[in-house]
């Protein structure tokens, strides 16, 4: 079962923060990953755009994967599919991050556990900018 941080400590956690890695940010700003970001870079957040598809997104360059990302990360924010999750629960393990937080409708299990087994803070099927707007 997944069991997230409360609302109080996702709130902490984000006022601590301040960059976040996007897995699966789109360029198009139709999109959600786009919205969010967005909104979050607007917010005062550095977005760091993790896409192999793309070359820049809201005036930042994209890399490729998350092991291409320099220095610490805060977040990991994930817009993939839930299959995906695993995998990229892999790549978080193997860069300086802090949290994993994967976007609402977004969660596994056997990422959840791989994670949380080695100290990780996980957060799954939760909206970030919600959560950023509910904790100001």
């Amino acid at each position: 079962m997944i069991e997230n941080p409360s609302r109080a400590e996702m709130g902490q956690m984000l006022k601590k923060a301040k960059r976040i890695a996007v897995v699966g940010l789109s360029d198009n700003p139709e999109r959600t990953s786009y919205m969010v970001s967005k909104a979050m870079q607007d917010s005062g957040y550095e977005i760091i755009p993790v896409n192999p598809s793309i070359s820049e997104v809201l005036g930042v360059k994209a890399v490729k994967a998350l092991k291409d990302v320099e220095g610490h990360v805060d977040i990991v924010n994930v817009f993939r599919r839930s299959e995906f999750l695993p995998g990229i629960a892999k790549e978080f393990a193997n860069i300086d991050a802090d949290i994993f937080w994967a976007q609402l409708g977004v969660e596994n299990e056997e990422a959840y556990h791989f994670l949380i087994e080695k100290g990780y803070t996980v957060i799954m099927d939760r909206c970030i900018k919600v959560e950023h707007a509910l904790t100001k």
